[in-house]
């Protein structure tokens, strides 16, 4: 059983309450939140403060008493900005109503990305609980430019042929089209694509640095083993970066590494001393995810991963996998759960002071991985209170201003996310130090995590005394200016 009670601080009985307060034209503020712990990591603030927000927009942070509309007591409760997910595969209404109660107010898709930038955000136009954006995706102008039907992942041409040198120049244009409309970076799965040369690459990159936009790369290798190592993936991109000016932004470090993880981490501190753009992220699981019929799980996988059939939980029924099961899921395709991590990775890649956390998260009907669902829950819950592998404040940092810093150069409005400031949109997540957990597992990945109390999107209640609020769309398009040449 989990203790609920570890090095945050002292146990409080906590009651918070949204009180109706009645109008009147003194009512100063739209919704006030006070009594609440705030902590902000851009000015280091760690003070019991009251927050007054009109407008979708922090306008008061003060300890003097504050008059609204709404006033939320968060006595005994952390006051935060809310959560930045720079790696959530799944857009929709399901999987944004677990974004919401895992604390996370903006969800970005920036691996896999997409190939039509115009009709990914309008899909989502005043329908979405928090806020969405989405990068120019390597994979989706791969798949267009060898004439593949375009999949969330390719399993034809696109995943295993060199490109040609026109191949090349149509992908190079589609980035260019995506980031011209708006894209937020631009994303690489090149795992899945493990025949593009280092020259495809390369280009892709030298677009991407045209645009001064971050590159989230999935990389090439994964593991220990030579040649092809995780250590080899990273160098190929930190050249890139180099080479092209690109900013560089590393994918779930610990699950592309694995035992090399401590190595990765200490390359990427190093480029970042020598002045590269590079950063980095992981999730708190020791299992992957990812589609069984990628080219992921080519010949070899086995010694790649160091795992066999045995690592291997089909996600729609919970079971482990045979040889049988393998070949026969392979065929058709689906989610795996990919057991290839230990805690000791796991737990040394949350410390590193280079990493953001993100979920890489999907559910399909209820189906999928917990960390969709649990992923900043398990690290404040399980990293923090209980194994105290690091501080409050430092995860918190990882989960809000972290991420917002990496995308502000490209999109100037994340200057106004992952900060508790005058002027900053008024997204919050409040929870309760000592009960937060993730509730979410691998048999039973569509679970809310329990301790978020209340979460606010653009200054809208998306979730009101730990329930989800219903016919709430305030989530906004976390999106670069448009270039219309």
């Amino acid at each position: 059983m989990r203790s609920r009670i570890g090095p945050i601080g002292p146990i409080f009985i906590i009651l918070a309450l949204i009180i109706p307060a009645s109008p009147s034209p003194q009512a100063a503020y739209d919704l006030v939140i006070v009594n609440g712990r705030v902590i902000d990591p851009e000015s280091k603030t760690d003070a019991i403060r009251n927050l007054g927000i009109s407008n979708g927009v922090i306008r008061a942070i003060t300890s003097n008493k504050l008059q609204g509309r709404t006033v939320i007591d968060a006595r005994g409760l952390v006051v935060a900005p809310g959560f930045i997910d720079l790696h959530q595969h799944g857009h929709d209404e399901e999987n944004y109503r677990f974004k919401a109660m895992d604390g996370v107010t903006t969800a970005l898709e920036l691996e896999v990305g997409t190939g039509d930038i115009d009709a990914w955000y309008a899909q989502r136009e005043r329908k979405s609980l928090i806020n969405y954006g989405v990068s120019a995706g390597h994979l989706a102008a791969r798949m267009t430019a060898m004439h593949e039907p375009m999949k969330f992942l390719p399993t034809g041409d696109a995943a295993r042929r060199a490109a040609t040198d026109a191949e090349i120049d149509e992908m190079k244009r589609r980035l260019e089209q995506g980031l011209k409309r708006g894209a937020v970076a631009v994303g690489f799965g090149i795992q899945y694509t493990p025949n593009a040369s280092r020259w495809e690459i390369l280009e892709m990159f030298r677009v991407a640095a045209r645009y001064g936009t971050s590159c989230h790369v999935h990389m090439r290798h994964a593991g220990v083993k030579e040649p092809g190592s995780s250590i080899q993936a990273l160098e190929e991109v930190i050249s890139a970066a180099a080479i092209t000016g690109a900013p560089l932004h590393v994918v779930h470090i610990q699950s592309t590494g694995g035992p090399a993880t401590p190595k990765l981490l200490q390359m990427i501190s190093e480029a970042k001393a020598r002045k590269l753009d590079v950063t980095t992220e992981c999730y708190p699981y020791i299992a992957g995810m990812t589609d069984i019929k990628s080219a992921i799980f080519d010949e070899g996988w086995q010694e790649v991963f160091g795992i066999d059939y045995k690592d291997l939980q089909w996600a729609a029924t919970g079971e482990r996998l045979t040889k049988e099961t393998f070949t026969e899921y392979r065929k058709t395709g689906g989610m795996v759960a990919v057991f290839s991590m230990t805690e000791e990775i796991v737990s040394a890649a949350i410390k590193s002071p280079v990493t953001m956390i993100a979920s890489d998260g999907i559910l399909e009907k209820g189906k999928g991985h917990p960390r969709t669902a649990g992923t900043y829950s398990r690290v404040l819950g399980n990293y923090v209170r209980e194994q105290a592998t690091l501080s409050l404040v430092d995860a918190i940092t990882k989960m809000t201003l972290m991420p917002a810093q990496r995308l502000e150069r490209r999109v100037p409005s994340m200057r106004n996310k992952g900060r508790i400031r005058l002027g900053a949109d008024a997204d919050l997540t409040i929870f309760d130090p000592q009960t937060i957990i993730d509730q979410s597992t691998f048999q039973e990945p569509a679970k809310y995590a329990a301790g978020i109390r209340f979460v606010l999107v653009n200054g809208a209640l998306i979730v009101k005394d730990g329930e989800l609020q219903s016919n709430v769309y305030p989530g906004r398009p976390v999106r670069a200016p448009i270039n219309s040449n």
